[in-house]
């Protein structure tokens, strides 16, 4: 199935998606994540394996970590190659003070905001979709 790739589609179609919970970044030696973990995200960088994953799964596993998330999904299906999705968004939280991290997956963009604005985010980002319906 192709994802869409029309900006204004997309936009419009975002249905950002609040996840319950926190989640953490980490990072770990070797390309394997430690057992009883279990990652959302992972990326193999140079420096180790990157883990996003529940705080609390963190906690557990006694994983380093400084920066606590929301994790908020966009549900429309965006293409792979779709371009301005994440620049726009990006831009639109970036102007509310919001910083945000980004993990495209196959069918959806991922976004990682400071846990404690994630609602504000998601308000942002749904006055977006609705702008960009008009």
């Amino acid at each position: 199935m192709t994802g869409e790739s029309d900006l204004k589609r997309l936009l419009s179609g975002m249905r950002p998606e609040l996840h319950d919970g926190r989640y953490v970044f980490c990072t770990v030696p070797g390309p394997a994540a430690p057992a009883g973990t279990t990652p959302v995200a992972t990326v193999l960088e140079a420096e180790g394996l990157t883990l996003v994953l529940r705080q609390e799964d963190a906690d557990a596993a006694g994983l380093a970590y400084a920066y606590v998330a929301g994790w908020i999904t966009l549900r429309i299906h965006s293409a792979l190659d779709a371009v301005g999705l994440t620049g726009a968004f990006a831009a639109e939280l970036a102007a509310h003070g919001l910083s945000c991290n980004v993990v495209a997956g196959y069918h959806h963009d991922h976004l990682f905001v400071a846990f404690e604005r994630a609602a504000e985010a998601v308000a942002v980002l749904e006055a977006l979709a609705a702008h960009s319906a008009e």
